[in-house]
């Protein structure tokens, strides 16, 4: 597609990708409002795919607590919660780190076990994308689409979710300059965004960074 192309589109419909927090989301709120839709892969994951293992996560926490869950068990109070697409902290503490539970980690086996969950819900916010496009327009009377995919996504092992987002939008990749990309290595480390991580890839590292701690 060329410049002029894309320019006389007339319901443009595009999938940005890119690093976890490379801007695609700030990129989309930059957009006028009032005729692109922005569609949040994290935000549909964590308020539909995610939403029930999320809350039970918190209900688990919770129940801990002798004066919530006498409350909880007798209906007093529900809880909720409140995924924006501002605000992926629920998702995020949802798939946790990898670590001494006594700590505030998560045994490998339940890091993998969300880490699954994450995969399969991401593969269908994506696969969402072709109904979300005829929504945003005959519904809400938006004449583009923005689909601001999640970091992670080009860890997807689901041709379908791919082959929808090929066939429906014009896929842009944000490429970011080596200083960059190190700065939001950083940041992800101290503030990590929801991010789907291969098997395979994972043991690979874990094996490394246990052989380099001296913990193999």
């Amino acid at each position: 597609m060329t410049r002029q192309e894309f320019l006389d589109w007339p319901r443009k419909a595009v999938t940005l990708l890119g690093m976890s927090g490379v801007g695609k989301t700030h990129l989309a709120n930059s957009l006028p409002k009032d005729n692109w839709f922005h569609y949040s892969g994290d935000y549909r994951i964590g308020t539909k795919y995610l939403s029930e293992p999320i809350l039970d996560n918190i209900k688990r926490q919770a129940m801990q607590v002798k004066f919530l869950r006498d409350l909880l068990r007798s209906d007093s109070i529900y809880i909720a919660n409140n995924v924006t697409v501002h605000n992926l902290e629920p998702v995020a503490t949802f798939l946790g780190k990898l670590g001494n539970p006594e700590l505030g980690g998560l045994p490998l086996d339940e890091f993998k076990r969300r880490q699954r969950l994450h995969a399969l819900a991401e593969a269908a916010a994506m696969r969402d994308v072709a109904d979300f496009i005829d929504k945003a327009h005959e519904i809400y009377g938006y004449d583009h689409f923005l689909n601001d995919a999640g970091g992670s996504i080009v860890e997807l092992d689901d041709r379908a979710a791919l082959q929808c987002l090929i066939d429906n939008t014009v896929i842009l990749y944000l490429k970011v300059e080596p200083e960059m990309e190190e700065a939001l290595i950083r940041r992800a480390i101290s503030n990590p965004k929801p991010l789907y991580f291969r098997e395979e890839f994972l043991d690979r590292k874990l094996a490394e960074y246990l052989q380099r701690e001296g913990l193999a």
